[in-house]
C-alpha cells in the first residue's frame, strides 16, 4: 500500500543511516501507536518488537495492555508489558512518568538487542509542543519540539510519524480493523497540551502541519548549531582536571550561551558536583550577563571569571558558616 511505502520511507529518514536491525515499538493502544505497530508490521517483514508501559497510574491501563497483546498475537508480533519497578508518587506525575517509560522501554530494547524504539508522536503532537513552548517564552531547542532520532535513556529514539497528521493515523487503525483506545486525559482540561489541542481543532487556519513543519526547521538549525558547538569546543576549550577555559571572543550570544552551558556541565561532571541541579535546560543568562560585564558569577556551584574575553570555570569554594 502507499501508506505503507510512506511509512518505510519516513522510517529510512528518521534513522539516518540505516538500520537492519529489529526495531521496538512503543504502542500504549491509542490510535497513533496503533496505527504505527499496523504500518511498522507491514513495512519491517517481522524485524518488529512491541512493548506497552503500564505506569500503574490508571486501573483502565490494564485492560489497555491487554489490547495491545491481542492486537500483537493476531499480528504475529512479541508484545511485552513493561511495569515500574516503584509506585510513581508525589508532584510532577507526568514528569516522572516519562522519566519511568523511557528508562523501562530503554531496559528492554538492551535486554532485547532492539537497535532502536519508535515512538508515535505526529505532526499534530508537534503544533501542540510548539505552541506550548512559545507560550512559555522558549528558545530554539524549546522551539524544536521532539527530533525525528535522538538518545533517551542511552536508547536510540526514532519518530517516524511526524509528517503524519493524527487523523491519517487514525484513519490507518481503522482501515486495518485495529482496536484502539482514546486516552480521557486527552479531554481533561486541566491538562495545558487539551487545551492547545481544542485552540489548533477549533482553529484549523493556525495550520497544525505548518507549525509541525517549522518546528522541523527549527530542530535542523539547533542541530546545525550543536555541531558548531562541538567544533568550537574541540577548538577553544581546555579541559584542566576541573578547572575548564573557554575562548569565547568574538562568538554570538546563542553560541556563547551554549559554551557557558557546556562548560558548566563539564565543570559538574568532573568535580563530581550533583547539588544544585542543573540540566541542558537550566537558564544561564545570568552567569552569561556577568561574564560580558567581567565580573566572578557563581551557578550550579561552580565559579565562573573572564580576562580578555577567556573563562575559566571551576567548583565554587564551600561557602562560610
Amino acid at each position: 500500500m502507499e501508506e505503507v511505502g510512506r511509512f518505510r520511507v519516513d522510517l529510512a529518514r528518521a534513522f539516518g543511516d540505516g538500520h537492519g536491525g529489529v526495531i521496538g515499538l512503543a504502542v500504549s493502544g491509542g490510535p497513533d501507536s496503533m496505527a504505527m505497530l499496523a504500518l511498522a508490521t507491514e513495512a519491517l517483514d517481522g524485524r518488529v518488537s512491541v512493548a506497552t508501559v503500564d505506569h500503574r497510574l490508571r486501573p483502565e491501563a490494564e485492560r489497555e495492555a491487554a489490547l495491545v497483546a491481542g492486537a500483537c498475537v493476531r499480528l504475529g508480533v512479541p508484545h511485552a508489558v513493561l511495569v515500574p519497578d516503584a509506585a510513581i508518587v508525589g508532584a510532577g506525575v507526568q514528569a516522572q512518568a516519562r522519566g519511568v517509560r523511557y528508562a523501562l522501554l530503554a531496559r528492554w530494547a538492551g535486554a532485547g538487542g532492539i537497535e532502536a524504539v519508535a515512538t508515535a508522536h505526529h505532526a499534530d503532537d508537534q503544533a501542540e509542543t510548539f505552541l506550548m513552548r512559545a507560550g512559555r517564552g522558549s528558545g530554539l531547542a524549546g522551539l524544536a519540539g521532539v527530533r525525528a532520532r535522538t538518545v533517551i535513556a542511552g536508547m536510540m529514539v526514532v519518530r517516524p510519524l511526524l509528517d503524519w497528521r493524527r487523523a491519517e493515523l487514525r484513519a490507518v487503525a481503522r482501515r486495518r480493523e485495529l482496536p484502539f483506545v482514546d486516552d480521557p486525559s486527552n479531554a481533561d482540561d486541566r491538562f495545558e497540551r487539551t487545551r492547545v489541542r481544542r485552540l489548533l481543532d477549533a482553529n484549523e487556519w493556525l495550520g497544525p502541519a505548518n507549525l509541525a513543519r517549522s518546528a522541523g526547521y527549527l530542530a535542523e538549525a539547533d542541530g546545525d548549531l550543536r555541531a558548531v558547538v562541538d567544533w568550537l569546543w574541540a577548538a577553544r576549550a581546555v579541559v584542566d582536571g576541573d578547572d575548564v577555559r573557554v575562548n569565547a571572543t568574538d562568538l554570538p550570544r546563542e553560541v556563547r550561551r551554549r559554551l557557558v552551558r557546556r562548560a558548566l556541565a563539564v565543570t559538574r561532571a568532573v568535580a563530581g558536583l550533583t547539588e544544585p541541579a542543573f540540566g541542558e535546560a537550566s537558564n544561564v543568562e545570568a552567569m552569561l550577563d556577568g561574564l560580558e560585564q567581567g565580573r566572578r558569577v557563581t551557578q550550579a556551584g561552580v565559579l565562573a571569571s573572564v580576562r580578555d574575553g577567556r573563562w575559566r570555570l571551576r567548583p565554587a569554594p564551600p561557602r562560610r558558616s
